[in-house]
């Protein structure tokens, strides 16, 4: 699964990507607020591991993770 954290601007908030490997999109949040799609894909017992991940990662950066 990869992650990307995309800066949001003006009025747009900051946003988290998760995507398989095929690149295909599994959920999009924003940062402050993940439990909704964490939950819709079933990740909610790996949202922590994830948010923390999240709050390292630099904007605009991908990052591959195995959960």
């Amino acid at each position: 699964m990869y992650v990307i954290k995309v800066k949001g601007v003006a009025k747009i908030p900051d946003y988290v990507q998760l995507r398989d490997d095929k690149f295909t999109l599994l959920a999009y949040f924003r940062v402050d607020r993940p439990d909704k799609s964490l939950v819709k894909i079933g990740l909610e017992d790996k949202a922590e591991e994830i948010m923390k991940i999240v709050q390292e990662l630099p904007f605009g950066q991908i990052k591959k993770i195995e959960l």
